[in-house]
């Protein structure tokens, strides 16, 4: 799979420099600076570096940043998928950033993940860091896994069953709030801000780097050998399996993506972890349903968050609700339909599904100017994607993708090609299941039942 498809229109191209504050870029750069449009946290600097400072892993984060900002200024070109970006970084000690194993599988990991070509280079700082306090953090010194740890349904629920593992299990994280001072890895240590050029493009691929970058980051700190991806099987393959219109493959939380992950830390830092997928063979509702029936703390599944929606474009009366029409809305509420829960009709800004038309379904009190094609089309491809999913099992047209997706998934997840066939048709199977038991429940008059065509 190459990183790029292929188009007869000029691929844009975009070159960043970032630089600390008062530097000069080169020309036709656009600049990146520092303490500026990115933004690193002190307090979490200091949840991450509680041993000791090591500069290549600030340099490591800075990097994650500045690609984040790459991704985010470059809009994607309409008729195809990718760009070309040239990315030059500061670094504490870019020898170690230039040697070859280092240089290769960072480029390979990138391009494979974003469907991009990069081209990073890196030049010295002019200024070392100054390190960050030192804090005092317990950690248990047998760690065993670090989990990325967000609002979703998926992170409290495998966390919620990997609870055997005790304080041998780290949570890393991934949201900006310190919800647990005086604990490691409590927030993303930066933001980003845009610049000279507003962020255009929202589709987001880096983000898969940014997030395994700092679960690595954390494994190394906490001695841990493994990273646990929380993802069930819809959430990490379906969107590898049913790419939409020219897009490139979604390889975000794909195991493909995550061992060219295990190569780039292992080159850079030493760090030799293995990425683990505990649920990948499980839906989303599989998963739902086995928590609350094993754990304790089974009732928390509904205060977590799934939406994409910014909260501009889903509050109802000033209070924020998840949109309810988005693909990880539709995939939540399928979910719990399956595990056999319910919630109540405020959690969503759509709270019927079952209304015969898409403006039917949103909340009496929201704002109707809200609803607009762009909305319509972003709620209609979510439900699409997971009634295609659910059809792709018997689909002859697919038989071949499905085929090579089976193979390498058996080369990235050391699994008899077999087995891994067996695996796969298991969750397509129990997918389609759950999908069309959630379209009936939404009843004969329902616009997502209407919009779909695998629910018979």
């Amino acid at each position: 799979m190459g990183a790029l498809k292929q188009s007869a229109a000029p691929v844009p191209s975009i070159r960043v420099d970032v630089v600390e504050a008062g530097a000069r870029t080169r020309t036709s750069s656009l600049p990146c600076v520092i303490d500026q449009n990115l933004k690193f946290s002190t307090e979490s600097m200091e949840s991450y570096f509680f041993a000791q400072w090591e500069p290549i892993v600030y340099d490591a984060l800075l990097l994650a940043a500045a690609v984040e900002y790459c991704d985010r200024t470059q809009r994607r070109p309409a008729l195809a998928w990718g760009r070309e970006i040239e990315l030059r970084v500061p670094a504490h000690d870019p020898d170690r950033w230039k040697q070859k194993t280092v240089a290769e599988t960072l480029h390979q990991t990138l391009d494979f993940l974003t469907g991009d070509r990069w081209q990073i280079s890196f030049y010295p700082r002019k200024q070392p860091l100054n390190p960050p306090r030192q804090g005092q953090f317990r950690l248990s010194g047998n760690a065993s896994a670090v989990i990325p740890f967000s609002d979703g349904l998926d992170s409290r629920a495998v966390a919620g069953l990997m609870r055997s593992l005790g304080d041998k299990l780290i949570r890393v994280r991934l949201g900006r709030t310190l919800s647990h001072p005086g604990q490691p890895f409590t927030a993303v240590p930066y933001k980003v801000l845009s610049g000279q050029r507003d962020f255009v493009e929202s589709s987001a691929r880096s983000r898969g780097f940014k997030f395994a970058l700092i679960a690595g980051v954390a494994a190394y700190f906490a001695n841990a050998g493994q990273i646990i991806v929380p993802e069930s099987g819809q959430g990490a393959l379906g969107p590898a399996l049913l790419p939409v219109g020219q897009a490139y493959e979604d390889y975000r939380s794909h195991p493909l993506f995550t061992n060219r992950m295990e190569q780039f830390l292992v080159a850079l830092l030493g760090l030799r972890v293995s990425f683990q997928f505990p649920q990948l063979w499980q839906t989303k509702g599989e998963t739902l349903s086995r928590f609350v029936k094993e754990c304790d703390d089974r009732s928390l599944w509904a205060e977590t968050w799934s939406c994409w929606q910014q909260s501009r474009q889903v509050s109802v009366e000033n209070k924020k609700r998840q949109c309810g029409i988005c693909a990880a809305c539709m995939l939540r509420r399928l979910s719990v339909h399956a595990a056999g829960l319910a919630e109540a009709k405020a959690t969503y800004v759509w709270e019927d599904l079952g209304a015969p038309t898409f403006e039917d379904g949103a909340a009496a009190a929201f704002n109707r100017k809200k609803i607009t094609r762009a909305l319509r089309e972003y709620a209609i491809a979510g439900a699409l994607h997971f009634d295609h999913l659910a059809g792709l099992v018997h689909s002859p047209a697919n038989a071949e993708v499905l085929s090579l997706h089976a193979l390498q998934l058996s080369q990235a997840c050391k699994l008899e090609p077999t087995e891994t066939r067996t695996r796969l048709h298991r969750l397509l199977t129990q997918h389609e299941t759950e999908w069309k038991d959630f379209m009936h429940s939404l009843g004969p008059n329902s616009f997502v039942a209407n919009w779909a065509i695998h629910t018979q």
